[in-house]
């Protein structure tokens, strides 16, 4: 018999380590040649692992949960054959790095068992100095970053989260415990779990005591003495002023609250201070680790500039309907975008590089990346391979294909890697203008803002007119270590010129 090692494949650059999601096989499972043996996530998309040879599960190294370095053997497989054989699963690209040291086997001290009597056993495991992707609580209990994300995905909270049993080793809320909560819970068969703020003791306030009378000692009396009799007064006779009747005061209006339950007085206003805890999903988490790693990495500078779009809007508007109908495709601005910058790339090819230390890279490629939003809120960059070779008919159904495959999380490995420059629709949302950060290792990043019809001046034979234009904003953000000033604002302005230079008559069919 032979034993082959898995290890943990490479799924593209710059991806150092990946997050085991699942196991599809146990050990002592048989397992098939190309059988999904295990799901695996990294930084930017979810995969599957293959089975490099067909045998009976020998060992599993490391835990659902577990953050493995590209190139660690995760698993052993008991062939046919002899001796021993390290395999790679060439994923995106071939591992190019492996771990000499291995951790020795487990050896099995009983036979197969069933699969009931191995549900109910624990996964033999050998500890490696592997850091866990895994969140605490107050008291003191560990969820696993997918039991996190499937509970911010349906809506229940962290402290909810805490009272959820566990079946898992220490009381470890599973894959399975979550999802059947939220089952029970939406069946009405789990009760509501509300916390409340904790109640802060009033200090008691000391009573009000009147204080006794001080007895204060009689003045002396001086003595008494006879007084003259006083004189007769002659009566007064006077009349009385009018009394007037003074209105009564109005009566204060008594506190209401509006149709929103909103109150009128000030002090029915009750401030709970209570407060809810989110803990941050794996993608969020890497995200924001990208995202502080490009700020430290490269010295932003943004250049703004403005573009009249009217051409590309009437263009668009008069052809998509039969672009749609000819080609099974939809028509929108990116692949449009995409083609103008395109162009402006190949007369500015150092936009279009990466820096190594001291070396620039000019790529030779053109490839555009495009940031597109999840459900989840999370962002993912899928790239345009060969974007320069491409009309605006193959545009449009690389940049739909991408998109619905990113938001039904159906991405290769290879769709989010070799971009070499990033343009990102911050007027998706409704923005006017954005700073991107820098897409690392690119060097450079564009982002085009909303489109707005303004009043703006004409220049005409006949004199300056003012006419309605459709305006957008784009603003291009640019390692200084690499593009200056002058480079960034001329590629912007380029750009610019491209978008406001699209032939309106332009016939699609024709570039096909």
């Amino acid at each position: 018999m032979a034993i082959v090692e898995l290890v943990m494949p490479k799924m593209g650059e710059s991806i150092m380590e990946a997050t085991i999601l699942r196991w599809h096989k146990q050990v002592g499972d048989a397992v098939q040649l190309d059988e999904t043996l295990l799901d695996i996530a990294t930084d930017k998309v979810d995969s599957e692992v293959p089975s490099t040879a067909a045998g009976i599960v020998k060992e599993i190294l490391f835990r659902v949960d577990d953050v493995v370095p590209i190139g660690t053997v995760i698993a052993r497989i008991e062939t046919e054959g002899t001796g021993t054989a390290t395999t790679t699963i060439p994923v995106a690209e071939p591992v190019i790095a492996t771990v000499e040291t291995q951790p020795e086997p487990v050896q099995a001290s009983e036979p197969i068992i069933s699969e009931e009597e191995q549900a109910a056993q624990e996964v033999p495991y050998v500890p490696q100095p592997q850091p866990t992707l895994t969140a605490k609580t107050g008291n003191n209990r560990f969820f696993s970053p997918l039991v996190l994300n499937i509970a911010n995905s349906e809506g229940v909270s962290l402290s909810e989260l805490e009272h959820v049993p566990g079946t898992g080793a220490d009381g470890r809320v599973s894959k399975k415990d979550i999802l059947q909560y939220i089952a029970d819970k939406k069946a009405g068969r789990v009760p509501t779990i509300t916390t409340q703020p904790a109640a802060v003791p009033i200090a008691p306030q000391p009573r009000y005591t009147q204080p006794e009378p001080t007895s204060v000692p009689a003045p002396a009396q001086a003595p008494v003495t006879a007084a003259p009799a006083p004189k007769p007064v002659e009566p007064v006779i006077t009349t009385p002023a009018p009394i007037v009747a003074k209105a009564p005061a109005a009566a204060p209006l008594q506190p209401y609250t509006d149709n929103a339950g909103r109150f009128s007085d000030p002090s029915q206003v009750v401030v709970s201070g209570s407060t809810e805890i989110q803990e941050m999903d794996r993608m969020r988490k890497l995200i924001a680790k990208h995202m502080v790693d490009s700020v430290h990495t490269s010295p932003h500078v943004t250049s703004f500039a403005e573009a009249d779009v009217t051409n590309m809007v009437v263009w668009r508007d008069r052809v998509k309907h039969d672009f749609e109908r000819r080609e099974g495709t939809r028509l929108t601005f990116t692949p449009m975008f995409v083609e103008c910058i395109v162009n402006v790339i190949k007369r500015y090819p150092l936009i279009n590089c990466s820096l190594d230390g001291d070396k620039i890279i000019i790529k030779k490629d053109i490839n555009i990346g495009m940031a597109t939003a999840l459900p989840s809120g999370n962002l993912i960059v899928p790239v345009i391979k060969g974007a320069d070779q491409l009309n605006i008919v193959g545009l449009s159904k690389a940049v739909n294909h991408l998109a619905f495959a990113a938001r039904d999380n159906r991405l290769k490995p290879d769709d989010t890697n070799g971009g070499t420059f990033t343009l990102t629709n911050v007027g998706t949302f409704g923005s006017l203008m954005g700073t991107p950060i820098i897409n690392q290792p690119q060097v450079a990043i564009l982002a085009v803002g909303a489109i707005k019809k303004r009043p703006m001046v004409i220049e005409t034979k006949d004199g300056d007119i003012i006419g309605i234009r459709h305006m957008m904003y784009l603003s291009l953000s640019y390692d200084h270590r690499i593009v200056d000033g002058s480079l960034g604002a001329t590629f912007l302005s380029e750009v610019a010129k491209e978008f406001e230079q699209w032939n309106p008559e332009r016939q699609w069919f024709h570039y096909i």
